[in-house]
């Protein structure tokens, strides 16, 4: 599924039409209506305005799957993306408080580098 399937998939649970949606997020609606036409997706500075008007986080919108996981103590998710599966926050939490620091700096960076990314 591409983003914007993902997207017009949000927009439908939410009861949203693609005129409120355009009003809401300030995106024209022949771009919306392109995305679902063209079957492209939206650029990388959108996706901001676009998780917080479906109410959304970025992960949902981005990922095929995130599924919660618990082992004894801890409560993790598990994101899935095709076959590959990442137990981020149980690796997170092995880290040491400067390799944590170093990371989250190191993903803000990346949303910064890559911001055009996104057809």
């Amino acid at each position: 599924m591409t983003i914007s399937e993902r997207i017009f998939d949000f927009m439908e649970k939410r009861g949203m039409s693609q005129i409120e949606f355009s009003e809401k997020t300030g995106i024209p609606q022949s771009t919306i209506s392109d995305w679902k036409r063209k079957k492209t997706n939206p650029t990388a500075k959108k996706l901001t305005v676009i998780c917080s008007v479906l109410d959304i986080t970025p992960n949902e919108l981005l990922l095929e799957e995130v599924a919660p996981y618990k082992n004894d103590t801890t409560e993790y998710l598990i994101v899935t993306r095709g076959t590959e599966r990442y137990e981020l926050l149980a690796e997170f939490d092995k880290m040491g408080k400067k390799e944590k620091e170093r990371l989250l700096g190191y993903m803000a960076a990346l949303t910064c580098v890559n911001e055009d990314s996104f057809v």
